[in-house]
């Protein structure tokens, strides 16, 4: 009987030349001189520290997780022993474990996997806690070449920073608008009466309204009105530039800092504005559009003016647009 060949992996189809045959990560000898920025390239996008030793301990991989981890960079560590004073792991006593109690020597003499809890020393200093899962890694004649060392922090700090970090974001933007809520809008404002004070940069300030807003609530509902905020504020984000700042003022109010231009084209952006969220619409029963318009106030800002001042100058001239029949701008 004729033996079957050994199944192989189909083949590959690309454009231009073909690629080298796929690599094993059982084979690091052969991964490292082939593939290495691939790989790197992949585990740099898992968020827990990964890194490869050979059996005489040497690294040889250093992903991205790690540097954030322990931060030391890749290429300050690869090609070192990890006994080198690197991470210098202790237990929760504060006993070394780089001697022997070194989880990467215990599983290189016994092939066996350990999962710990220990303590790395970060570049800067301080312990970090974290979860290590070490493990054996064997080539295709299952020659143990060296270990893998997985770990994650399990510091409660990192969450908390990230804690900080999402409260400090909620509390810049407006929860049914998804825009910078008034706060944002404030500081964002006292940062460029700033800038035109040092450097002469000029900008102007907008205050838009929403016309009849308390009628569209008493006659659609007040889903409905959410509704308009939310189509309002896509059109203002969709129709100005990264270096402007449209927020939501409050209510049925918008306002606006649009950088770098004077009189005339504060105007041409706030008539914009009003026209494109005119040209726009609900779509409600029967396919019926429901419409909204806004009257804007703006003013130029100039130099020694507080923001309280420009702001009393905007209010004004939104007023004014009122007054005149809505649906306009004032400048």
């Amino acid at each position: 009987m004729t033996a079957s060949p050994p199944l192989t992996p189909p083949p590959v189809v690309v454009d231009g030349p073909l690629p080298r045959p796929p690599l094993l990560l059982l084979q690091p000898e052969i991964f490292f001189e082939l593939d290495a920025t691939l790989y790197n390239g992949i585990l740099d996008r898992i968020e827990d520290a990964v890194y490869f030793v050979d059996r005489d301990r040497r690294v040889l991989l250093w992903n991205r997780g790690a540097e954030v981890i322990t931060g030391f960079l890749r290429g300050e560590v690869l090609g070192l022993e990890c006994s080198s004073s690197l991470l210098c792991h202790v237990d929760s006593s504060g006993r070394l474990l780089c001697g022997s109690g070194c989880t990467l020597q215990r599983v290189l003499s016994t092939g066996v996997p350990i999962e710990a809890d220990a303590f790395l020393q970060h570049k800067l200093g301080h312990r970090v806690p974290v979860r290590v899962k070490t493990g054996p890694l064997r080539d295709r004649q299952n020659k143990l070449v060296g270990v893998v060392q997985v770990f994650r922090s399990t510091s409660v700090d990192r969450r908390q920073d990230q804690i900080i970090e999402e409260l400090s974001h909620l509390a810049m933007i407006d929860d049914l608008t998804r825009l910078p809520n008034r706060r944002h809008f404030d500081l964002q404002l006292d940062r460029r009466l700033a800038e035109l004070g040092r450097f002469g940069w000029p900008f102007g300030m907008l205050m838009i309204d929403i016309d009849r807003f308390k009628q569209v609530n008493d006659d659609h509902g007040h889903q409905t009105g959410d509704e308009i905020l939310r189509l309002v504020a896509r059109t203002l984000a969709a129709n100005c530039r990264m270096v402007d700042t449209i927020a939501r003022w409050g209510g049925e109010e918008f306002s606006a800092i649009i950088a770098n231009v004077e009189e005339a084209e504060l105007r041409k952006v706030a008539e914009k504005f009003r026209a494109m969220i005119e040209a726009s619409g609900l779509r409600g029963a029967e396919n019926a559009l429901l419409r909204a318009t806004v009257s804007i106030g703006g003013a130029v800002a100039v130099p020694n003016e507080t923001a309280a001042e420009l702001l009393k100058r905007t209010d004004e001239m939104l007023f004014a647009a009122k007054n005149a029949g809505r649906n306009r701008v004032c400048i």
